[in-house]
């Protein structure tokens, strides 16, 4: 895997695509365990749909206990605790499916996720044996408690309070916390409060005394979760109970956070996987001026638009769980591994927040265009298309807002720069340096070329951040237009290099010919689009950040890295929407 280039690491060395994992290298058991969750979720879950949505009693307990009876909820539990101790690749098939039943994805999610992984990686092992056999299982449901009415992106803002007792044997907890999934049926809380001023990290037990709930929030999308206050007064928790060290709260809070926008970018592509089959089907029955919907240049260009960035962001998705894997491999998670899990993902914070932004932004994309091509019918609850819409919304807000995930890129970036963990600057000055040198380097042709122009969005984005840099100092940290501006730049080449990374190693793979054509088009096509936005996002930093004549310098020498082949980009989409109506649905799917 790509164990040389972790951490944001991959703006400074050309990776090679045996370095990186992709979707169609999947095992039979990946593809037997995605068969059994698409099943369940389409057989069993997306029929009752309507139930959930009305939040009727007891149908999401119910989900809960069959999924943990199929394994879905012990994915990442060690077996010694009844789970099934898979690979990050199997929680992204699994996540990838689970969307098909609508609102009860964020239940599944919300447990399986952040509500259950904070006792896997920074849990003593008493509190594994105690928890995580039932959360495994389905007979308890776990939420997680970090947000409040006063601080939302802002988790360190908390004003949640535990004190310790008398006697020195439990801590009394007061404070409300907001927004908290699966709060209306959940039987474990992990509660972050804060003792003497420092966060920490606690498990609360529903039938604790002092613990009660706000009514259900009444919501645009995601309407059957649940979603409540939970309210805390005088709430005594044995001192076994705290997660991870006492006042370092903010190391779980925040690397669960990690690992939670890994796998909401998993859910996010499932959810467009799911968009772009009800369109088709859509636009395949609908009839307009004697034709098919599909058969019109205006629908395939939007089906070729859907399908490309879903290829570009399962490709980001699948590369990071290949990293993140390699991270995990060597965890014992039966003992105490507290720091050991920490530091692996704090590792991956960086394209975890990639991961987050692009597939969440991507799905917003194709649930807007499943709409529009839908017409007035998209707008009618009546088609799954119109929930589908306000559903995909919460993703740009759950697990910090993707404003404050953009802002984390360059900011993390920038720290492990300062502390010499990442030669970011010195490599961004042998950038400039090396300007004059750079040419065209149009000999190449196919994904050779593309390859060459990944290698030039990498210099063009150093260039822009390390100038950034160099010319406003620590006065950067607090400028949130241009941090912004870099982190789509990081943004568009992690995706762009991903897909060309990918395209490049399907042509190994023992596949189909017509689905390495497929790859190679849709890698083609979503890397010009990418690196069509890194050329405007670093020309705007840079006239922000240089004046004069050092600026037409720069710009000139940006004028060389931005050269690339002429590619017929209206073909390509062409001949996508083709494949894909000819498909029916998206042609990467292994079931």
């Amino acid at each position: 895997m790509e164990l040389a280039v972790r951490g944001g690491g991959f703006l400074l060395t050309e990776v090679t695509p045996d370095q990186i994992f992709v979707r169609e290298e999947i095992n039979e058991d990946h593809r037997q365990l995605k068969r059994m969750a698409h099943n369940f979720m389409s057989k069993e879950v997306a029929p009752r749909i309507e139930e959930i949505e009305e939040q009727k009693d007891g149908v999401a307990r119910e989900f809960m206990r069959q999924a943990g009876e199929l394994g879905l909820l012990g994915l990442e539990i060690p077996e010694e605790f009844e789970g099934l101790a898979l690979d990050k690749a199997s929680t992204v098939v699994v996540g990838e499916e689970v969307p098909r039943g609508g609102s009860f994805a964020v239940s599944y999610a919300a447990h399986t996720g952040i509500g259950t992984l904070p006792i896997v990686y920074f849990g003593t092992p008493e509190q594994k044996a105690k928890y995580l056999p039932g959360l495994a299982n389905g007979s308890k449901v776990a939420a997680y408690c970090l947000t409040e009415p006063g601080s939302g992106s802002d988790a360190l803002g908390a004003k949640a309070t535990a004190v310790l007792n008398a006697e020195g044997t439990h801590y009394c907890l007061n404070g409300t916390k907001q927004f908290i999934t699966n709060a209306g049926f959940a039987d474990v809380f992990l509660v972050y409060a804060k003792v003497d001023g420092k966060l920490t990290n606690f498990i609360v037990e529903r039938d604790y005394p002092g613990l009660s709930l706000g009514p259900e929030e009444q919501k645009m999308g995601i309407k059957g979760s649940s979603t409540r206050q939970v309210i805390l007064e005088d709430v005594m928790v044995p001192v076994e109970n705290i997660v991870g060290e006492l006042g370092r709260g903010h190391v779980v809070a925040f690397n669960i956070l990690n690992v939670g926008r890994f796998k909401l970018a998993a859910g996010a592509i499932g959810s467009v996987e799911v968009v772009l089959e009800t369109a088709l089907k859509y636009a395949s029955e609908r009839k307009q001026f004697g034709a098919a919907l599909n058969t019109f240049g205006a629908i395939q260009n939007k089906i070729a638009e859907i399908a490309t960035r879903a290829f570009m962001a399962e490709s980001v998705v699948y590369r990071t769980a290949g990293l993140m894997e390699s991270g995990f491999h060597d965890l014992d998670l039966t003992g105490d591994c507290r720091k050991e899990a920490g530091k692996a993902l704090e590792e991956y914070a960086i394209e975890c927040s990639l991961n987050k932004v692009y597939a969440s932004e991507v799905l917003d994309f194709a649930v807007d265009e499943g709409v529009q091509i839908h017409g007035g019918y998209g707008f009618i609850k009546e088609y799954p298309i119109e929930r589908m819409y306000r559903d995909s919304r919460i993703n740009r807000l759950f697990e910090g807002t993707n404003e404050i995930n953009r802002l984390l890129v360059p900011g993390t970036l920038l720290k492990r720069a300062m502390t010499g963990e990442l030669p970011l600057l010195q490599a961004a000055q042998a950038v400039s340096k090396e300007l004059v040198s750079i040419g065209l380097g149009g000999e190449a042709e196919g994904l050779e070329a593309l390859n060459q122009m990944t290698q030039k969005a990498k210099k063009l984005c150093l260039m822009a951040a390390g100038l950034a840099a160099q010319n406003m100092g620590m006065a950067l940290k607090d400028n949130q237009f241009i941090l912004t501006g870099m982190a789509e730049m990081v943004l568009q080449v992690y995706a762009m290099e991903s897909a060309v990374l990918r395209a490049q190693k399907v042509q190994t793979l023992e596949v189909t010919d017509e689905h390495k054509e497929f790859v190679a088009k849709a890698a083609t096509l979503g890397a010009y689009s990418a690196f069509t936005i890194l050329e405007q996002q670093a020309k705007e930093v840079l006239c922000a950040v240089e004046k004069g004549d050092s600026l037409s310098t720069v710009l000139a020498g940006m004028r060389k890295l931005v050269r690339r082949p002429n590619v017929d980009m209206i073909g390509l989409r062409q001949e996508i929407a083709k494949y894909i109506i000819e498909k029916e649905g998206y042609p990467v799917n292994y079931i």
